[in-house]
Parts: structure tokens; sequence; C-alpha cells
């Protein structure tokens, strides 16, 4: 079987401690992309992840040792471990590498997510949507990530909980870690992020700064469900992007 290149002349970059989101329809091509960034799918082009480009291709293992973190749209937890196991596994490569502070990044997740801690000794396959997404979250954090990588963290949850991952996102932004956002909740990414890309059928059809997205004509009719007359006048090209943190060209 030929093999097809799902993403196409993609090229974007994200700064240190800033949210990019990527909105876009089912099948355009955003989870297929974070994979091929995690090294967990061949890419073609150029990338370069903190500053260096790395010829051959670096694996996962390696990537998560230089500070990326992928959170995967179905969490894949390790249902029958319990939730403190689930995040002690999550800073096993530190651990292996000599580092002996688990205890206290085990704290700092607590801290940030009092609920696991309740339910530390409970099984991570009875955990509810939203206890599994923190769970999720708290073990990639783990890992003390520069950038990382999250696909679809509101999928299936309640609207209360929703608020809840975005407002932990954004403190994250605040400690300085960079958040590559990939959400089909357009109108909540687009009020997170900083800047904003568009893709569909495997491109990038529309970027630019997040709130001049959230006000453009098309992204409101086809993204953001508002009635023409609901449409806010928007004028003006798209701005350009900004650099530093993680950049590529892809195909």
């Amino acid at each position: 079987m030929a093999k097809v290149a799902a993403v196409r002349g993609v090229s974007f970059e994200i700064r240190a401690g800033e949210v990019v989101t990527i909105v876009g329809p089912n099948g355009a091509g955003k989870t297929t992309l974070l994979a091929g960034l995690m090294g967990l799918l061949p890419l073609q082009g150029d990338v370069q992840r903190f500053g260096r480009v790395t010829v051959p291709p670096p694996t996962v293992e390696q990537l998560v040792r230089a500070g990326m973190g992928l959170i995967p749209e179905r969490r894949e937890l390790f249902a029958t471990l319990s939730v403190e196991d689930n995040l002690r596994l999550g800073g096993f490569d530190r651990w292996r590498q000599g580092a002996r502070d688990g205890a206290a990044d085990l704290a700092g997740i607590y801290a940030l997510f009092p609920h696991l801690r309740e339910r530390r000794r409970q099984q991570a396959g009875t955990l509810s949507g939203g206890e599994r997404q923190m769970l999720a979250m708290g073990r990639a954090l783990m890992a003390r990530p520069k950038l990382l990588l999250l696909d679809e963290p509101s999928l299936g949850l309640a609207p209360l909980i929703v608020r809840e991952i975005f407002r932990i996102i954004d403190g994250l932004r605040a400690s300085g870690v960079s958040i590559l956002l990939v959400e089909q909740n357009a109108r909540a990414a687009l009020q997170l992020a900083d800047y904003a890309y568009v893709m569909e059928s495997g491109s990038f059809v529309l970027d630019g700064p997040a709130a001049e997205l959230a006000r453009n004509e098309r992204v409101i009719e086809a993204y953001l469900g508002l009635a023409p007359v609901e449409r806010p006048q928007t004028h003006g090209a798209l701005l350009s992007k900004g650099d530093d943190g993680l950049g590529g060209n892809c195909s």
C-alpha cells in the first residue's frame, strides 16, 4: 500500500512560554501533526526543537528527555494501575537519569490537581473523564516538559471541567511552559491562545494572533457557530508568526 502524506506544506513556530493553538475539522491532520512532532510518525522537512535541528530524527524517549511531552486525545493511561503509579511512571525517565526529586514533583501535581490526591490509590480506569484528563496532564508534567503537545483536552468533558482544564493550561503558560494545543472547541482555544492556525485537509489555511482570528469572518462562520447578525466586523490581513521555541517546515 502506498504511503499518503496526511500533512503537507506546514510551517509554524512556538515561542517559549506561549500557547499556540491549531483548530480545524475532524480529519484535517491535527493529531497526525502532533504524532509526527513527537516522533510517533515519520516527518519530511526540517523540524527545529529548542533551537536545534536533529539529524537523524530523535526517538520519542530522546524528545521526552529534551523537554517535550504529548498528552494524547485518548489519554492512554495505564488503566489497571493506581493514579499515583501512573504519575510516578511519568517521571520514570528522570529517575533513571539520576533525579531523586520525584516526591516533590508528585506533591506539586497533587497541589495542581487536588482530586488526584484524593484518588491516588484508585485504579486509573475507574476515574471520570475529567479526572482521567487531569491524570494524563499530571503524568506528562512529572517529566518537567518545556513544551507540551495537547490533543483535544476538552473532548467529552463537561463545561465546568473544560474551564478548569483551560485554567490550568493558562497557569502552565505563566510558569514558562510552551503549549501546542489542538482543539475542536475553537471558541475556548482562541480565547486562551496567543497565536492560532486553522488547518484544513492537511494544510494551514489561516493563521494569526488568536484574538484576530476570533474576529475573522471565515473563522466565525466555520468554527464559532455565530449567525451573520452576531458576527463582529473585522478588517485587515492576518499578522506574521513569531519565533523561538519549536519551529519547523514539514511536508
